[in-house]
């Protein structure tokens, strides 16, 4: 079939809006029409040509939801007319990852995800003839995209899809971290640095979690008044220049830190600001953002000597197929506020305009509405 879709044709340049042609579902895989994607500072990240395992061509996108309209052999689980958010970081059930409760990192079809190929090896998207490499497995901003069963999560249909979509990245990442990596505990004092879309979720997290005191870091005092309303107690505006937010941090904790600190920025400076606010005895650093190229995080040897950890998280350590549907229930129970994430509205062809927003830090997280 032929679509349109964004294509990274060169790092470093904008996407370019294009009809490509895109082939059936092949066995284990699903063809899946997309109705809303969001676009992640993840996207941009490779656009930019930083991402040191990035490549072009290739269709970016991978905070999608939507619609199946057909599923290749042997596809049990879904059925034409589910409605499905999609996983870059999918989940077979049947891998020794996925067995185990320590990890939600599914081995089953890393190897060729991460070289841009569906489990086969192949692609389903083409030009003239030419192979077009998939992103992340996902490939979403895209009116249609071909996807395997394991990397698509089936939702509540009563679930909007523009608001279904955060949860295939940003939302789940950052409350995942504070509930299934970190897994705070009721009544802890948390410290969350950056409030993005991650960092709001982790906000969110810690406080679906009980914690009784749940501490804010960013520049941005309207970001910080957005943490507030996903349940931030306090709020510190502050960089990464100097001591004066760990210092803070250990004002107002008595002068030994705090249960649990989450990172949500990617700025390797703010890793440490993480680690060292951390409770002396117990306190766990959970790093979620993305550091650049090379970059590396230092650590005082002593700090962890005393007790504090260091935890990494992959997508929040949310197991997609089973527990991105349960927090899609959580937002139509009530118990999140999605709406004030969704900033602004974007068609395909403005895709570009959503990196400039995100760029700018005009909103939260603008999503491509396909109609």
């Amino acid at each position: 079939m032929r679509m349109r879709a964004a294509v990274l044709e060169e790092f470093g340049q904008p996407l370019v809006v294009q009809e490509l042609d895109l082939a059936e579902p092949a066995a284990g895989e699903v063809l899946l029409r997309l109705v809303a994607c969001g676009v992640c500072h993840t996207d941009m990240y490779t656009a930019s040509g930083v991402d040191p395992s990035g490549y072009a061509p290739t269709v970016l996108g991978h905070e999608g939801a939507g619609v199946v309209e057909a599923v290749g052999e042997g596809v049990g689980s879904l059925a034409v007319g589910d409605h499905v958010v999609t996983l870059f970081s999918p989940q077979c059930r049947e891998c020794v990852h996925c067995l185990s409760p320590k990890t939600n990192i599914c081995l089953a079809i890393r190897d060729q995800q991460g070289k841009g190929y569906l489990p086969d090896g192949t692609t389903r998207l083409s030009r003239d003839g030419e192979p077009i490499r998939h992103f992340m497995g996902t490939s979403t901003f895209a009116e249609y995209t071909v996807m395997p069963e394991i990397a698509l999560a089936k939702v509540s249909p009563e679930a909007p899809l523009d608001r279904a979509c955060l949860f295939a990245c940003g939302l789940s990442t950052g409350l995942g971290a504070a509930m299934f990596t970190a897994k705070v505990e009721a009544g802890s004092t948390c410290v969350v640095f950056g409030a993005g879309m991650v960092g709001l979720g982790a906000v969110a997290g810690c406080r679906l979690q009980g914690a009784e005191r749940i501490v804010c870091v960013d520049l941005s005092d309207e970001r910080l008044e957005m943490a507030r309303h996903q349940g931030a107690t306090d709020t510190l505006v502050g960089g990464v220049g100097g001591d004066g937010v760990v210092q803070a941090i250990l004002d107002m904790t008595g002068g030994f830190g705090a249960d649990y600190t989450i990172e949500a920025t990617g700025n390797v400076a703010v890793m440490r600001q993480a680690v060292e606010s951390a409770r002396m005895g117990w306190g766990l650093a959970t790093m979620c953002g993305v550091a650049g190229k090379g970059e590396t995080l230092d650590i005082v040897p002593r700090l962890l000597i005393t007790g504090r950890r260091v935890a990494g998280s992959s997508f929040g350590g949310v197991k997609g197929r089973d527990q991105v549907p349960q927090l899609v229930q959580r937002y139509l129970d009530g118990d999140i506020d999605v709406d004030a994430f969704l900033s602004h509205r974007i068609t395909l062809d403005e895709v570009n305009t959503g990196f400039e927003l995100m760029e700018a830090q005009d909103g939260i997280r603008s999503v491509i509405d396909f109609g």
